[in-house]
């Protein structure tokens, strides 16, 4: 039994295999064909954080293959009465088929999946990984720029406690790409990521003007200040309006370049920036839907036909 926990879970063609699932999906999507893949299946959604975009998108995603949900927060389930998680993971075995999982501490998905009998999927967990929003990140740029290979990537805001950034940058390492970290010094990249991406060849680039890169950006991925993870909420205040993206900042930048952000967005990235053409947050939000019935597919078609999971 495989779970999908880390974007290191995925190798290369696991990653094409599902973008081009995810883009036959989106067809589906598109036509409103009726699917019934996941007939008789269930995902239990287990979110211990706020989500939107996430949460939806996977309730919708199984809904559209044909399958049920089933969602519970952690103040309804027994993890608040001191059950482990590798209890809980067992016991959620028992009334579904597939769980994804948000929680506040970095690896507490791992501990779910150890004691879980059915596929579990990482849907956030603390500042640690998120690779199903990485996977739809790489759909989008596919998807508006034409590629993955050797993209020049600009890393904006939070760099430090983004799951999203920690992902996405492990899961373009395998296609090569310039990375260019615009944050304060007390935002930026981890030192042991650094590292490994200096294993695989990978440089991550500091600048300080973001203006300075723009021209040479295939993507800018912007990202918030994550509040919820500062300890020390005066460095939060000072730190919050170091960067501001608005509609003069690309000025310069390419015509086709495409600019990104998990989402929710503060006041890191201006509502005047919507109306360019190389806007794709929302087309982020879109997309994460097809490329979540994918992964559900994935893991429960390999489940189905007792073979390595994607």
């Amino acid at each position: 039994m495989q779970h999908l926990l880390r974007a290191a879970d995925l190798s290369v063609d696991n990653i094409h295999s599902l973008l081009d699932s995810a883009a036959i999906f989106e067809q589906h999507i598109t036509s409103r064909t009726r699917l019934d893949r996941m007939q008789g299946r269930v995902l239990i959604n287990l979110f211990a954080e706020p989500s939107t975009r996430t949460r939806l998108s996977f309730e919708r995603a199984m809904l559209a293959l044909g399958g049920q949900v089933q969602t519970i927060g952690a103040a309804e389930s027994s993890l608040l009465k001191g059950e482990s998680l590798e209890d809980t993971g067992r016991t959620l075995s028992c009334y579904g088929d597939v769980i994804a999982m948000r929680h506040p501490t970095p690896g507490a998905v791992a501990a779910l999946a150890r004691g879980a009998r059915i596929p579990v999927i990482n849907a956030g967990d603390g500042s640690h990984e998120h690779p199903t929003q990485s996977l739809l990140d790489l759909y989008t740029m596919k998807r508006r720029v034409g590629r993955l290979n050797k993209l020049v990537v600009g890393l904006v805001g939070d760099l430090k406690h983004s799951r999203t950034i920690h992902s996405l940058v492990d899961m373009l390492a395998p296609f090569q790409p310039q990375l260019v970290c615009v944050a304060p010094p007390e935002l930026g990249l981890p030192a042991e990521l650094v590292n490994s991406l200096a294993v695989r060849g990978i440089s991550a680039l500091h600048a300080d003007d973001l203006s300075t890169v723009m021209p040479e950006l295939d993507v800018l991925y912007v990202t918030r200040l994550q509040r919820e993870r500062f300890e020390d909420l005066a460095l939060y205040e000072r730190l919050q309006a170091s960067y501001h993206v608005n509609a003069a900042s690309l000025v310069g930048a390419k015509k086709n370049m495409v600019v990104m952000h998990p989402l929710p967005r503060v006041n890191e990235l201006s509502p005047d920036v919507d109306a360019d053409p190389r806007a794709a947050y929302f087309d982020q939000v879109r997309y994460g839907v097809p490329v979540r019935m994918a992964i559900l597919d994935a893991l429960l078609d390999a489940l189905a036909a007792d073979k390595p999971a994607l």
